[in-house]
C-alpha cells in the first residue's frame, strides 16, 4: 500500500461514503450500471468512495461485477 492509500485511509474520503449496509443494497444496480457502460459514480453517489476504504465490499463488487461481465 502507498502512502496515499494509507493516508486515504486514515483520513476517510472527501466525499459522501455509502454505510456497508447501503452499499449491499445498491451494489445490483451499481454492478450493471458499471458493466453497461453508464454513468455509475453518478447515478449511485457514495458507492466508489465506499467500495475504496471498504475491502470486503470492493471484493463483493469485483465478484459481482466479474460473473454479470462473464454472463454478456
Amino acid at each position: 500500500m502507498n502512502r496515499d492509500d494509507l493516508l486515504g485511509r486514515v483520513l476517510g474520503p472527501a466525499e459522501p461514503e455509502l454505510t456497508c449496509e447501503q452499499c449491499f443494497a445498491e451494489l445490483d444496480r451499481y454492478v450493471e450500471l458499471v458493466v453497461g457502460g453508464e454513468k455509475a459514480d453518478e447515478r449511485v453517489p457514495g458507492m466508489k468512495a465506499h467500495l475504496h476504504g471498504c475491502p470486503a465490499c470492493a471484493e463483493d463488487f469485483r465478484s459481482l461485477r466479474d460473473l454479470v461481465s462473464g454472463e454478456r
